[in-house]
């Protein structure tokens, strides 16, 4: 049970305490905060789930973008405040840090890995969000076409 609390539960739950943090800075209120809080938690489990890898951050991306798609339906809102801030403890910030640390200090070979694997995840995070939400857009406004014309 400890391997699954500290491996899992536990940073999860500090994700979900991170994307309820930063609804502040983007003005979310009420029940708005709460999905942004599950879809931040959602992604991380997604994330350490599928191995920690540029491959893990686009399925993570790609389930807090179906997550914030199907929340902004069933809510009315805007798509962009659940995504942008569900997806905010996903950002390698870490490796943005290490990359220029072996940088200064010298580490050619290092630094130049560490900077191909951020780019790596920061695209993956991207292209996964982007599509995502295109294959949801094109689903939905197709299935709402043909309830609306039954």
């Amino acid at each position: 049970m400890s391997v699954i609390w500290f491996d899992y539960m536990l940073p999860c739950l500090c994700a979900f305490l991170a994307c309820i943090g930063f609804t502040f800075v983007f003005n979310i209120h009420g029940t708005g905060k709460m999905i942004c809080g599950v879809g931040g938690s959602l992604g991380w489990l997604v994330y350490l789930a599928a191995g920690s890898s540029v491959l893990a951050a686009f399925l993570a991306s790609a389930a807090i973008g179906l997550y914030a798609e199907i929340m902004a339906r069933l809510r009315r809102c805007p798509v962009t405040s659940y995504l942008l801030v569900a997806l905010l403890p996903l950002v390698p910030g870490g490796g943005i840090y290490y990359a220029m640390s072996y940088c200064v200090a010298g580490d050619t070979e290092r630094f130049l890995e560490t900077l191909l694997h951020t780019f790596g995840v920061a695209a993956a995070l991207a292209v996964g969000a982007m599509l995502t939400s295109s294959l949801f857009r094109a689903a939905y406004t197709h299935l709402y076409r043909r309830k609306n014309s039954s």
